[in-house]
C-alpha cells in the first residue's frame, strides 16, 4: 500500500463504529443479527491490517453498554481469543476506558483475552470500551495531580509529554489516521489528547456496510 501513490501506510488507525441502529432501522433487521454484522466486520478489518502490516488499530463503538449488548460483547471476545489469526499474527487485544466498571460477566472474557495476549507484541488491537475522550484527559489530569500532590513532581514539569505518559493509550503512537464510520459529521471525542494531527475520513458508510474496499479507500487518503 502506498508504493505506486508514494504514501506511507499509516502505523496507528482508530475507527469511530457507528452506525448500526440507522442500519437495522433502513433495512429492518433485528439488532441481534445486526451485532453478528457489527463483530464481524471488526475481525474482517483486523484480517486486513494485517495482511498490510498496520501494526496498531483502535476502535471505538460505544461509550456506554446496555444490557442488551452485554451477551453479544461477550461472545465476541471469547471468539476473539479463540480465533487463529490472533496467535498466528501475534496481536495483542488491549482495552481503554473505564472497563474494570463493566458488569462482572463481561469482564471476565475481557481480562482473560488481555492476559492470554500480554505477551503478542506483532500487532495490537485496541477496544475502547466505556470511553470518552474527555474523560481520559481529566483522569490523566488527576493522576498528575496526584503525583504533585505527592511531592513526585512541581507544576513546571507539566508539560504535554507528560500528560501522554497519563492518559489510557499511553503505550501507543497517535493515530495517523481517523476513520468515522456513520452518518455523523464528528469524531466522538475518540483518541481526542492524541490526535491532533490526525487525518480524518469520513467513510459515508454504515458500519455494518463498511467493507475491505472501503477500508483501502480511507487508507489512500493518509
Amino acid at each position: 500500500m502506498g508504493g505506486a501513490t508514494g504514501k506511507k501506510t499509516p502505523k496507528h488507525i482508530a475507527i469511530l463504529v457507528d452506525g448500526c441502529e440507522e442500519y437495522s432501522a433502513q433495512h429492518q433487521k433485528e439488532m441481534n443479527e445486526v451485532y453478528e454484522k457489527e463483530f464481524s466486520n471488526i475481525k474482517k478489518t483486523i484480517q486486513t491490517a494485517a495482511e498490510l502490516d498496520i501494526p496498531i488499530l483502535t476502535f471505538h463503538s460505544r461509550k456506554k453498554i446496555n444490557e442488551t449488548e452485554i451477551d453479544h460483547m461477550i461472545k465476541f471476545f471469547e471468539n476473539l481469543l479463540d480465533w487463529e489469526l490472533i496467535k498466528k499474527n501475534q496481536i495483542k487485544i488491549s482495552v481503554l476506558g473505564k472497563w474494570y466498571d463493566l458488569p462482572e460477566r463481561l469482564l471476565e472474557p475481557i481480562k482473560k483475552i488481555i492476559t492470554e495476549t500480554k505477551e503478542y507484541d506483532k500487532f495490537f488491537v485496541n477496544f475502547c470500551i466505556n470511553y470518552s475522550g474527555k474523560e481520559e484527559i481529566v483522569d490523566a489530569c488527576k493522576l498528575i495531580a496526584q503525583q504533585v500532590k505527592l511531592d513526585k513532581i512541581t507544576a513546571d514539569k507539566i508539560d504535554a509529554s507528560l500528560i501522554k505518559e497519563n492518559i489510557y493509550s499511553s503505550y501507543f503512537l497517535p493515530p495517523n489516521l481517523l476513520i468515522i464510520t456513520g452518518t455523523k459529521k464528528t469524531t466522538g471525542g475518540m483518541l481526542l489528547w492524541d490526535s491532533s494531527e490526525t487525518i480524518i475520513h469520513f467513510s459515508g458508510k454504515l458500519w455494518p456496510e463498511f467493507g475491505k474496499e472501503d477500508f483501502l479507500r480511507a487508507i489512500e487518503t493518509h
